[in-house]
This record gives structure tokens, C-alpha cells and sequence, in this order.
């Protein structure tokens, strides 16, 4: 073997007869092209190169999935060096890439401002211009520590390594602890911006010291850049928390119940409308619907394992005479003893039961967001109980229900994990082996792309995650499946089987829409509060033009009453003008009908949409027809 020096100072070894394209297959199997001093194929391309747990180098151009990671991590760390050079005495704790860009976290006395963030990104600015190398170096832990005498949060990383030997980065003045990998030079990144400050406490533990983090963003195109800096603005203009007071759909009252949702009317009428959606649905795909306690003895929560796999995220007992209760978090164990409440047949399997249960969860209050993270939501929650040969038919069938669900809401973009088993899990490996293969082989046959998101899994099973793409392209997480062999074994579940002997069934998780609270957050900013006519509490308002076109209004109301769709006459002594911004803008009714002297005295109506358009004067049974037509599709 020979060490061989690649272009940015790394070593490999190879074969001493080695040929450039076996040096180039050593680079990338993926690729396997003649790589010589930065060249592909003769073009000079930005390499850099991620060195993998097998010790391969792995060549990254600028088109690989994994560049913009390695930009926007580069770009954390020179936001490091700009804040250490402007603030002085700073300590450093870690600064990721993350989808959305990047953070980094400092202990300063010196409490950033929004103007701090103008004052760092032009420091990066001159970072970037001064193209400084980017150099890797591997130390020894004792030397590191030496190294990172004063940075105290690298000192505790580095007492947790067993590794002899760790890599840093090195640019300019400023050296990191990291894996990497990172570019070349600084000269390299440009395209950034700094979004936003937060507090975090050090390593999400609230005991620790809380940290001020810095995020910011990253591309290699300028034009990506100010294409993500548009989307962020409408991204607050449709922030559900904004549109939700808006529009009066719901609250929450942090001085009496922090991350508990209050639903208004207007809010409390979409989401019955969703679940009566959901019931037909789950009645039409053989579900029985149960309803459960909130609460239960301590002595479920230890025989199901949440008491001590999930404990520290429950809250806490409640006395009632001489026993222990809590809140459920899940609905998983009562759904059990239903199942055993009388024996099973083979005969009577799969069973598939739901239930719209509330469950509540204790989340720090720092990371409460309006409905996304909350500590009291209800979850559109089935558990199926099936033989073992049911397995894959059933995960195929959720799929198919899954994708149904999320179409008839305007959803058809998804991206889809596996989720493989966690460090910390119960349950023998056979059976988590049994579990995601079941899990993959459905995803395989139903033609769903998916990426392998490894030791994700829940403690009990592995899961499939399906994250749905919005109107604004952004990920947000919905639908989960997940496959137990473990509860069914700790609660002794079992069915008669053809045999006439027990058998243990298997159990799966399943949640379409998530909870009510998070989807209807999701809903509101996908739709920016303009509800699809199915759903809202008002389909059409009636904008008499004066109080004499009164009469006429009501009639047409009267009219569109009788054929169930819900109408509403304006019947304010108000301009027209602002009769039509109130019903668009503020109430977002899908449509309005104009009636003054030429709709009155042809009797007709003047149609306008939500979204400014006016379809003209037409025959009330004309636009019925279409009304209906969009409640019937789910426009």
C-alpha cells in the first residue's frame, strides 16, 4: 500500500499499482471518474471530500445532496470566527447544519441584538473575501483539551470520546473540533444571510446553562438565497398563531394552561367537519370507534414500558384515594384492554380500532409553538391487531389510506422515512427485523419512495414517517405507522387460532393526520386561513348593496340553506365596498354574492371568489350547481 495526497492536503492509501480510475472508484464508487488536482473528466470542478465510518473518501461536488450540508456547515463555523472576533471573550458550543440552514450556539455575557446580526454578517463578509484555507488537521484528546483549555463545552465533548485521536478545523485565527467535512476555503461560501436569535439551553437540558443561539441560511446560488428569503416572508404572513387570531379560529392562555388550545367557533366547526371526514372514512375501511379515560393507574403506564421508556415526557401522578394515576399520553394501552376484554378468533382479525383521544404530553416551555407543540392535543389514533401473515397487506392498505386522506386536503407531495431501531428499544431482534421488513417490502409494492432514516424508531417498533410537502414547499410531519411486537407480549394479548391454540397478534401504530391541533396549524398556513368550501363554517356570504336589496339577500339565503350549504347575509349598514374587503380579507368566505337593482330585477346573482375573482352575473341554480361541485371534489 501507498499514501497518496489528494488536492486539499488528505491522505489515502491505495494499491501501489493503482490506476487513476481505481483512485477514482477509492474517491467514489458512485461516480468512478478520473479525479487529477480537482478535475472531473478534465473539467475543474469545487471538490471537497467526507471521509465515511469505513475510511473511504467520499468525492462531494456542488450537485451532490450532501454539498449543501457541507456549505451551510462551513458558513456556521465562519459565523464562529466573525462572533469571536467582534464579541471577544466568547465561548463556543456547536453550530450544525440543519434543512433549513445552520446555528451555532455562544456563552457571551453580551446579550445579541437583531442589530449584532448586521454586524456579524458584514464581518463574514470579509471572512469570505480574505479566502482563508480551510485546513483538517488529527490531534491527540490529550493535545485537544490542550487546545480547547478555554472553551469549556469542547473540554466536556472531548472527556465523552473514547477515540485517541479527534480532527479540527482550522481558518485563519480560528480553530473548531469537528468531523467536517467542510470547503476548501472560506472564499468559497458567500451566498448567506443570519435569520433570527434564540435562547437554548446547553445539549436541550433546562439544568444546563442557557446558550444564545444564532441561525442563519446558506446556498451556493445567490438567486436560491433570495428565493428562500421570499418564502420566509410569506412564511409570516401565514403563520398560523398570526392568521389564527385573524380570523378568530382559536387561543391559547398561557396564564391559565400554557400549550393547551382553545378552539373558537369558526375553529372548533373546521376541525368537526375534518373529523366528521375521518369518521366516514374510517367507517368505510371496517374501523370500529372507541372512546377512552384520560386517565389511568400508574400500574398501566409500567406494564405498557412508558413509565420507563417515556417517563420524563408524562406528567406527573395524580392522587386519588391511596392510588396513583397519570394523564395518558398515548392511547395505545387502553385500546389493549379493550382487544382483551373477550377472547379473539383468527376468524375475527385483523381488528382494526380508532379513536380521536386526547392525550397529554409534558413539553418544556420553551419550545411551545401555538398548535404545532403543544401538552394537550388529540390524535386521529388506530391501533390494528392482526396475524402475523396480515402484516404487509395491512401497512399496504394504511398507505393506500394514507395518501386518500392527505389528497382530499390538496396534499400530494410527501417524502417518506424508515424509521430503524433506536439505541434504547425492548423487544428481541427478530422481531424488529420482522417489523421493518414488513415496513419496507409495503413501501416497495405500494411504489413509495422513501430514505431510511437510521435508529429513529420508536422504542417499541420500527415506524414509517410521511412528511407532507405545503403550498410554501415546506416538510411537516403527519402521518406515522408503526409496528409493535412488544406491547401485544407485555399485556399477554393473544387470539385462537386456526389451530384452536393461543397466538400472540401483532400490533400497529397508526396516526393520518397526526393530531387535530398540529394539522389544523397546517392547514391554516398551507391555505393561509383561505379554507377550501368543504371545510368552513361560512361557504357564501350575501352582500346586499343597500337596504332595500335586503329582502332579496335573504331569500338567496333562504334558498342555499335548503340545499345545505352554509350562507350568511351582511346585513351591516355598510358600504358594498367594505362589505366585500370584510367577507375576502378578514373572514376569507369562499364566495360572495353581490345582489343590488340588476340582480334583484333579473334574478340573478354577481359571484366573486376569495380570491378577488368575479364569475359574473349568473342564476342562483348556476352557481349552486358549482358550489356544490366544489364540495362534492373538496376544491
Amino acid at each position: 500500500m501507498i499514501k497518496l495526497k489528494l488536492p486539499d492536503g488528505s491522505i489515502i492509501e491505495v494499491e501501489k499499482n493503482s490506476t487513476l480510475e481505481d483512485v477514482a472508484k477509492k474517491l467514489s464508487n458512485s461516480l468512478a471518474k478520473k479525479v487529477v488536482a480537482g478535475k472531473v473528466n478534465g473539467k475543474t470542478v469545487d471538490v471537497t471530500y467526507k471521509l465515511t465510518e469505513d475510511s473511504e473518501i467520499t468525492l462531494i461536488t456542488k450537485d451532490d445532496i450532501e454539498a449543501l450540508d457541507i456549505l451551510r456547515h462551513t458558513t456556521a463555523h465562519i459565523m464562529a470566527q466573525a462572533v469571536k472576533r467582534l464579541f471577544g471573550d466568547v465561548k463556543v458550543a456547536i453550530g450544525p447544519a440543519i434543512e433549513t440552514g445552520f446555528y451555532y450556539d455562544f456563552d457571551t455575557e453580551h446579550n445579541f441584538t437583531e442589530d449584532d446580526l448586521q454586524k456579524i454578517e458584514a464581518e463574514m463578509k470579509k471572512i469570505v473575501k480574505e479566502n482563508l484555507p480551510i485546513i483538517r488537521e488529527e490531534i491527540s484528546v490529550s493535545d485537544a483539551k490542550k487546545l480547547f483549555a478555554n472553551e469549556s463545552y469542547k473540554l466536556e465533548i472531548l472527556e465523552e470520546l473514547e477515540d485517541k485521536t479527534v480532527s479540527i478545523y482550522k481558518q485563519g485565527e480560528f480553530v473548531d473540533l469537528c468531523r467536517g467535512p467542510h470547503l476548501k476555503s472560506t472564499g468559497k461560501a458567500g451566498n448567506f444571510k443570519l435569520l433570527s436569535l434564540a435562547g437554548a439551553y446547553w445539549r436541550g437540558d433546562e439544568k444546563n446553562k442557557m446558550l444564545q443561539r444564532i441561525y442563519g441560511t446558506a446556498f451556493y446560488k445567490k438567486e436560491e438565497l433570495s428565493e428562500y428569503l421570499k418564502m420566509l416572508e410569506e412564511a409570516k404572513k401565514r403563520d398560523h398563531r398570526k392568521i389564527g387570531k385573524e380570523m378568530d379560529l382559536f387561543s391559547v392562555q398561557p396564564e391559565y394552561g400554557p400549550g393547551l388550545i382553545f378552539w373558537h367557533p369558526k375553529g372548533a366547526f373546521i376541525r368537526r367537519k375534518i373529523e366528521d371526514f375521518m369518521i366516514d372514512e374510517l367507517i368505510k375501511h371496517d374501523y370500529s370507534i372507541v372512546t377512552t379515560p384520560h386517565i389511568a393507574k400508574v400500574d398501566l403506564w409500567k406494564t405498557s414500558g412508558h413509565w420507563g421508556f417515556y417517563r420524563e415526557n408524562m406528567f406527573s401522578t395524580i392522587k386519588v384515594d391511596e392510588d396513583e394515576y397519570m394523564l395518558k399520553p398515548m392511547n395505545c394501552p387502553f385500546h389493549i384492554l379493550i382487544y382483551k376484554n373477550s377472547k379473539k378468533s383468527y376468524r375475527e382479525l385483523p381488528i382494526r380500532m380508532a379513536e380521536f383521544g386526547t392525550v397529554y404530553r409534558y413539553e418544556r416551555s420553551g419550545v411551545l409553538h401555538g398548535m404545532m407543540r403543544v401538552r394537550g392535543f388529540t390524535q386521529d389514533d388506530a391501533h390494528i391487531f392482526c396475524m402475523p401473515e396480515q402484516l404487509e397487506d395491512e401497512i399496504m392498505k394504511l398507505i393506500d389510506f394514507t395518501k386518500f386522506v392527505l389528497n382530499s386536503f390538496g396534499f400530494d407531495k410527501f417524502d417518506v422515512y424508515l424509521s430503524t431501531r433506536p439505541e434504547k428499544y425492548v423487544g428481541d431482534l427478530e422481531h424488529w427485523d420482522i417489523a421493518t421488513n414488513a415496513l419496507k417490502s409495503a413501501l416497495e409494492k405500494s411504489d413509495m419512495e422513501y430514505d431510511i432514516d437510521p435508529g429513529e424508531g420508536v422504542f417499541y417498533g420500527p415506524k414509517i414517517d410521511i412528511k407532507i410537502r405545503d403550498s410554501l414547499n415546506r416538510s411537516w410531519q403527519c402521518t406515522t405507522i408503526q409496528v409493535d411486537f412488544n406491547l401485544p407480549e407485555r399485556f399477554d394479548m393473544t387470539y385462537i387460532g386456526e389451530d384452536g391454540k393461543e397466538h400472540r397478534p401483532i400490533m400497529i401504530h397508526r396516526a393520518l393526520l397526526g393530531s387535530f391541533e398540529r394539522f389544523f396549524g397546517v392547514l391554516i398556513e398551507n391555505y393561509a386561513g383561505y379554507f377550501p368550501v368543504w371545510l368552513v363554517e361560512t361557504q357564501v356570504m350575501v352582500l346586499p348593496i343597500s337596504d332595500k336589496h335586503l329582502g332579496y339577500a335573504k331569500e338567496i339565503k333562504d334558498k342555499l340553506r335548503a340545499r345545505s350549504i352554509r350562507a350568511k347575509v351582511d346585513v351591516r349598514n355598510e358600504k358594498i365596498g367594505k362589505k366585500i374587503r370584510d367577507a375576502q380579507v378578514k373572514e376569507k368566505i369562499p364566495y360572495m354574492l353581490i345582489v343590488g337593482d340588476k340582480e334583484v330585477e333579473k334574478g340573478l346573482v354577481s359571484v366573486r371568489n376569495y380570491r378577488g375573482a368575479e364569475l359574473g352575473a349568473i342564476s342562483l341554480e348556476q352557481f349552486i350547481e358549482k358550489i356544490e361541485d366544489d364540495i362534492k371534489n373538496k376544491r
